[in-house]
């Protein structure tokens, strides 16, 4: 599978001279937790609810201030074509919690430890699930089964 079958599209941006307030903002009417910065080209770097709170408003920061000040840089990025494979390893890596997706030089969406956990769930209940309905069918529907019950509770 790759990621941007997972992925969220499209990532929520701000340029780097963008206020902390405004960045809190588009966070806020997005609900997203991250925001990437970008200049004409490939992110330069990457602004998350924590970056706000610990970079920013624990340093006393105004909340006129630029973005590029407490943003996180160099930001680790996934190719569009990356599979999730892929991505598990740079998260493993790089210990983010959040990777904005390239297509080339241009930010077309990110994906968050949430979305790669949101597909395990999924691969899982599929997983399970057919075997499991395959088996309640089976014995529900096999006359021989003395779980059938009709009426008032008897087997019928």
């Amino acid at each position: 599978m790759r990621v941007s079958e997972l992925m969220s599209s499209p990532a929520v941006t701000a340029p780097p001279s963008a206020s902390l307030r405004a960045v809190a903002q588009l966070m806020d009417v997005h609900g997203v937790g991250a925001v990437v910065v970008v200049d004409s080209g490939p992110p330069v770097g990457i602004v998350t609810d924590r970056d706000l709170v610990l970079r920013g408003l624990a340093c006393g920061l105004a909340p006129e201030s630029a973005a590029c000040g407490v943003m996180t840089t160099p930001v680790i990025t996934l190719s569009l074509d990356d599979g999730t494979a892929d991505a598990y390893r740079v998260y493993r890596r790089s210990r983010v919690r959040r990777l904005p997706v390239v297509d080339g030089r241009r930010t077309v969406g990110i994906l968050t430890v949430d979305d790669m956990l949101m597909d395990v769930f999924r691969r899982m209940a599929d997983l399970l699930s057919g075997p499991i309905a395959d088996s309640v069918l089976a014995e529900y529907l096999d006359p021989r089964s003395a779980r059938r019950e009709g009426p008032g509770g008897r087997a019928g």
